[in-house]
């Protein structure tokens, strides 16, 4: 599975945070998943996401910023298709817990 470095700004100390995430490519986005293993509760990545939206990725040596939505509806139900085809992994941690998990798409901001 294929890994991206993701830098946030953190919701309350404004201090970047980088956490190791798997990606998926959807045409010049990315899409993340905020699992954090079916826990109870959202990842810090992810809240830090909804207060600071822009942030920036790394792949390989390609670094790039990027601003975040979270997917809803059709596309939502596409990708989270496509990622459970991928991974089986995000079906058991959905199975695990009662929120429900993020779809999160990184868009490149030019």
């Amino acid at each position: 599975m294929p890994v991206l470095l993701l830098t946030t700004k953190g919701r309350r100390t404004g201090r970047p945070h980088t956490t190791a995430l798997v990606y998926f490519p959807e045409g010049r986005n990315v899409v993340v998943i905020a699992s954090s293993g079916g826990s109870p509760a959202h990842p810090a990545w992810w809240w830090n996401l909804r207060a600071h939206p822009e942030a920036r990725i790394q792949i390989g040596r390609g670094v790039r910023r990027v601003r975040a939505r979270e997917a809803e509806g059709p596309e939502r139900e596409r990708l989270w298709a496509r990622v459970v085809r991928a991974y089986r992994g995000y079906a058991a941690y959905q199975a695990r817990t009662s929120r429900r998990i993020p779809v999160v798409v990184l868009e490149p901001v030019d």
